[in-house]
């Protein structure tokens, strides 16, 4: 009997090798055919990727060589560097202007931010009547802005006969002037904004709270847990990814703020509402001016931009944890 070398014992034969691999003609045509469906997927993504790109990206490149030119969007644009953002930061009204968009963020986020998550815990614990509730929640969604915005300006009527006033004194309060006064417009404006858009973010909550074990607050409950104790430990943990979110979404459009203070107030009085978007309209479609309102436009997207990577930076591990 023939014995191997040790260092042959544990190689494969060469027949078996070969008879193990794949022929080379076979290697060859997977690999034509992974080609071939890498080309295919390219070929149906490209219609897509050039609408997404024309409609969504080349808006923005234009904008952001726009802030460079002067344009009435007629004749030809003339270069002038930096001129259009020399001219916006010499206009007084831009501080007040960011002051008032910031404002009216820090009330957005102060009063619409717990109302909706609020109704969501508490329609949510109806045992009857929940689908009406949800219901008359998203009503003011579906109301056009506009119609909604004009409705609660004849609310906020500052005589005696308007509907807020009305209900105030009957406890002895006002009449008080919301949109006429400096002090109380902003507010209002929070109020509106927060009513029109509160349905959406109620129904995104219920849709989380509906993936909630019912387990949890079994054993919450049979451990003695009271109502907040239920909410806090949880509710407000399982929601924490949507919460997250929908604080996000609620930053970046309470930054953008246009209809509320364009329709009810236009910026008044004494420019206590005037907000970035108010004035972007202003330079663009009341002065003409296309080029200041386009680098006011690129500089809000820039903020929009530092704060939301600022934003997914520091929420980073909250939303993981």
């Amino acid at each position: 009997m023939t014995i191997a070398p040790p260092g042959l014992r544990d190689a494969p034969a060469p027949r078996v090798a070969e008879a193990t691999a794949p022929p080379p003609a076979r290697r060859r045509g997977r690999g034509s055919a992974r080609r071939r469906a890498a080309v295919a997927g390219a070929v149906f993504l490209l219609p897509s990727l050039v609408l997404f790109g024309y409609f969504a990206w080349w808006p923005i490149g234009r904008s952001v060589v726009l802030a460079f030119q002067r344009t009435n969007l007629v004749s030809p644009a003339e270069w002038v560097g930096t001129a259009n953002f020399d001219a916006l930061f010499a206009d007084p009204l831009l501080p007040t202007a960011a002051l008032n968009t910031l404002w009216f963020s820090v009330l957005s986020l102060a009063i619409g931010l717990p109302i909706p998550l609020l109704c969501a815990v508490l329609i949510s614990e109806l045992r009857r009547g929940g689908t009406l509730a949800r219901v008359l929640s998203y009503l003011p969604v579906v109301v056009p802005p506009v119609v909604s915005v004009l409705l609660w300006k004849t609310f906020f009527n500052p005589g005696e006969g308007g509907v807020v006033n009305s209900l105030l004194g009957l406890v002895g309060i006002g009449p008080l002037p919301w949109l006429q006064s400096p002090e109380l417009a902003m507010p209002s404006l929070v109020i509106v904004a927060t009513w029109s858009g509160a349905g959406t973010a109620i129904l995104i909550y219920l849709a989380a709270l509906s993936g909630v074990p019912s387990e949890q607050y079994e054993a919450a409950e049979l451990d003695g847990a009271s109502v907040w104790q239920r909410v806090r430990f949880v509710t407000l943990p399982r929601l924490r990814g949507v919460i997250l979110v929908l604080l996000l979404l609620q930053i970046i459009g309470a930054l953008q703020v246009f209809t509320e203070p364009y329709v009810m107030t236009d910026g008044g009085p004494a420019n206590a509402t005037v907000t970035i978007l108010l004035m972007i309209y202003r330079y663009a479609f009341l002065f003409g001016n296309y080029g200041v309102a386009t680098a006011l436009s690129v500089l809000l997207a820039g903020v929009l931009v530092v704060v939301s990577a600022v934003y997914l930076r520091v929420t980073r591990s909250w939303s993981t944890s």
